[in-house]
């Protein structure tokens, strides 16, 4: 080998390892912004199935008062029709008193502003519960493909290494910004795309 073939050689590998360089900086790069991806995933997953929960059990105390209210209902309306049946005015005042007691019963089962146990409240408490599930699930998706992109553009990123075919590179870092794009979205706009 002549001094300048070796040259050449040194120059070769040289700038090679510059690039290499450039390669293993661009993956570390997309290595940062997937460890960001899926930590924003892992936490809006469970957000999601925190408020899935949330939404259940307010929906079963939402039934569980709606049961109630219909049973107290059901005895002040029977005992109401009986109501003249009973001969003795003592008799009949208890049974007046047991109706309206019943009566607001059921009214206090039905809305309760104080401590937001009313079925009216549980109600408004169980959407919104749904409304928080369903922005951290879409949240979700969105860091999911978000983590997606930045898997493949690593895998891509490494091929360039391999193969030295430097297009894979540009796929690699168009893929990384699609990645930082999907994740923004999935932070500030995570309805705009319908990813359900």
């Amino acid at each position: 080998m002549s001094a300048q073939e070796s040259m050449e050689h040194a120059e070769h590998v040289e700038h090679a390892s510059s690039e290499n360089k450039k390669i293993a900086l661009l993956i570390a790069v997309i290595a940062l912004c997937l460890a960001l991806s899926e930590t924003l995933g892992k936490g809006a997953q469970t957000e999601a199935i925190s408020m899935n929960v949330e939404a259940s059990n307010l929906w079963a105390f939402f039934q569980a008062k709606t049961i109630r209210r219909t049973t107290v209902q059901t005895a002040a309306e029977a005992t109401k029709l009986n109501l003249g049946s009973i001969g003795d005015d003592a008799a009949r005042a208890a049974a007046q008193k047991q109706i309206d007691d019943w009566q607001k019963t059921a009214q206090r089962y039905r809305s309760e502003p104080e401590t937001g146990e009313g079925s009216e409240q549980l109600a408004e408490r169980a959407k919104h519960a749904e409304e928080e599930r369903n922005l951290a699930t879409a949240k979700y998706h969105h860091f999911e493909l978000g983590s997606a992109a930045f898997q493949i553009a690593i895998v891509l990123a490494s091929a360039t290494i391999i193969t030295g075919i430097v297009g894979l590179a540009y796929i690699s870092g168009l893929l990384m910004l699609a990645g930082i794009a999907v994740t923004a979205f999935g932070i500030f706009q995570p309805h705009l795309l319908p990813l359900h």
